[in-house]
């Protein structure tokens, strides 16, 4: 049967559209999420538990920088002081499940976006279609970017300063692994979805609720808030807190280049209209 056209469809032929897509998302993320479980040991050694490491090349990078500029710092310890810990029956298969699903996630990211995209895109206009055909191959980067950014930085900074912080020394660090998977989850997929602000920025300002002004006036605010979330996902010190705040302040000021990009665009279709 051929597909309606998007003018012809009802409520109800919508939504039946859209659980197509959902359905196609979710076996995408599950066949991965299998995949990645098959590679469960792997995963875990190689990539989740690679920041508890001393070797981890973030914790190396730091090392040497401290060293150059002669400061003492925790990052040229010889290890991280912190015991990885399960406290439940069902506590590392429920890890392995959420890990899987994560990696499927992630991996499949990409194809998400498309059926998003598949299912949004029959709504526009055929030229904004054609000046939109990069959005998979952008947000996928961004998103990418944002994990990497995570997984590098911010999570390697929460451990050593949270492994490190001590409140005496009768206590001992003894991490449950659903805490720990928690923090490089979150710290990973975070980041991840901040790095997609130039997308959202796009979208906004195509639909009118943003506009390069609005953003420019309250580039005061949002430094506020890039700085409180820079506090939420990273451990409260301020060097580090700057080192997430920087890439979050260029991905606004790039968003305000991009909000002033689909104004030009827009102003000039119309003038041709």
């Amino acid at each position: 049967m051929a597909k309606k056209n998007i003018n012809e469809m009802s409520f109800l032929d919508h939504l039946e559209d859209l659980r197509w897509h959902l359905i196609r998302i979710c076996l995408a993320v599950v066949i991965v999420a299998t995949l990645a479980f098959i590679f469960s040991r792997f995963i875990f050694d190689e990539i989740i538990f690679a920041p508890l490491k001393m070797s981890f090349p973030t914790y190396d990078l730091l090392c040497r920088t401290a060293t150059f500029i002669g400061v003492d710092t925790t990052f040229c310890n010889e290890e991280v002081p912190m015991i990885i810990q399960n406290r439940t029956m069902a506590g590392q298969f429920s890890a392995d499940i959420w890990t899987a699903i994560l990696a499927g996630f992630v991996i499949s990211f990409p194809y998400v976006i498309y059926q998003l995209w598949k299912f949004v895109s029959p709504g526009l206009h055929q030229n904004e279609r054609k000046h939109s055909r990069g959005f998979i191959v952008i947000s996928s980067l961004l998103f990418f970017m944002g994990v990497l950014f995570g997984y590098y930085i911010v999570t390697p900074l929460s451990i050593n300063f949270l492994a490190n912080y001590s409140v005496s020394e009768t206590v001992d660090n003894q991490i449950d692994i659903s805490s720990y998977i928690a923090l490089v989850r979150s710290s990973a997929l975070a980041s991840g979805l901040i790095f997609e602000l130039p997308i959202i920025i796009y979208f906004f300002t195509k639909i009118g609720l943003v506009t390069p002004e609005v953003l420019k006036k309250y580039r005061k605010y949002a430094l506020v808030i890039v700085l409180i979330l820079s506090a939420i996902i990273t451990p409260p010190d301020i060097a580090s807190q700057v080192i997430v705040a920087i890439p979050i302040i260029i991905l606004y000021q790039v968003s305000i280049f991009i909000s002033k990009m689909v104004v030009r665009n827009q102003k000039r279709k119309e003038a041709n209209n």
